[in-house]
């Protein structure tokens, strides 16, 4: 089997000793070439390059910011017959991508999980969600949780701790209650638009993330085998962000109230707004938009497991 091992050398949990365990497993089963990432786009173009000369595997050792480059490669030209299947061996942070398909979290237990699966042939087709021409893996939002990711990019260095996504998202609560920020409309198929939203979250699987071994839970019904599901909220009051941060972090049923729109299994999604709004797609920001078409693309890629 052609093999290539994209690696992001700065994600936060590989190291050297743990990239040269994996190099080398993998290039006793595999015709294996290896790229080191140096530079945001680098894990595109390599995947990219992958489908293009008819690698069968493509194997990410990063984060879920990598894992999104490498899939954004793989499908550049949209699902196809000749796209490589994926493999993910974790070494980011949250590592949501990974954990959603049932992968372990450790490294060295992920490298000795995928050789299995390689001997055995031991594979999954998952749906992925498109928010305009960005492919996402699990999740993508407008508002708050951009505007909390684009904070803590300007303040972290190689390790984006879970204190600093904490202090980050608390700082930019204060100044969404102080001041008024762009109301977002949403639009979905066979409902009337939902106007005045101040964040809008579009899931394809769950949880969203994790604090430490804690799952945070928006939207419970979102899954690779299903469409989109869509978490909205009209007010960030102190009440509101309460009963959210309770619900999602203490219980397995999402988040529910009056103020908060939640529909599961849904073909698109498209918000809209008067002004930009910061986007991100799994949990990286990609700018700002006045206008995201979210899409359910079923089946879009093969997934080693």
């Amino acid at each position: 089997m052609r093999a290539l091992l994209i690696v992001n050398p700065k994600a936060t949990s590989t190291s050297r000793g743990g990239r040269d365990v994996l190099r080398h497993a993998l290039a006793s089963d595999t015709k294996l070439e290896v790229v080191e990432t140096s530079h945001r786009g680098h894990a595109t173009a390599a995947a990219e390059y992958a489908r293009g000369n008819g690698t069968e595997l493509v194997v990410v050792h990063g984060g879920d910011g990598t894992v999104n480059e490498v899939v954004n490669g793989l499908l550049s030209a949209g699902p196809g017959p000749d796209v490589p299947m994926l493999a993910v061996v974790p070494g980011g942070q949250a590592n949501v991508f990974a954990r959603a398909l049932g992968l372990p979290s450790d490294p060295i237990e992920a490298t000795a999980h995928l050789l299995t699966s390689i001997e055995e042939g031991s594979r999954r087709r998952i749906g992925l969600g498109r928010a305009g021409e960005r492919w996402f893996t699990f999740n993508a939002g407008l508002g708050y949780d951009a505007d909390v990711i684009a904070r803590v990019e300007q303040r972290r260095s190689k390790r984006a701790s879970q204190l600093l996504y904490l202090q980050s998202g608390f700082a930019n609560y204060l100044r969404e209650s102080l001041g008024g920020r762009a109301s977002l409309e949403v639009r979905m198929p066979g409902s009337e638009p939902v106007r005045d939203q101040r964040l809008v979250f579009v899931s394809n699987t769950d949880p969203w993330t994790y604090l430490g071994p804690r799952p945070v839970r928006l939207n419970p019904g979102a899954s690779f085998d299903t469409g989109l599901a869509v978490f909205a909220t009209s007010r960030l009051g102190p009440i509101d962000i309460t009963r959210t941060v309770t619900q999602a972090f203490l219980t397995n049923n999402g988040v529910a109230g009056r103020n908060f729109l939640r529909t599961d299994d849904v073909d698109w999604v498209r918000v809209s707004s008067r002004t930009p709004v910061r986007l991100q797609v799994d949990g990286d920001l990609v700018g700002e938009r006045t206008e995201v078409r979210f899409e359910s693309v079923p089946d879009a890629l093969t997934v080693a497991v």
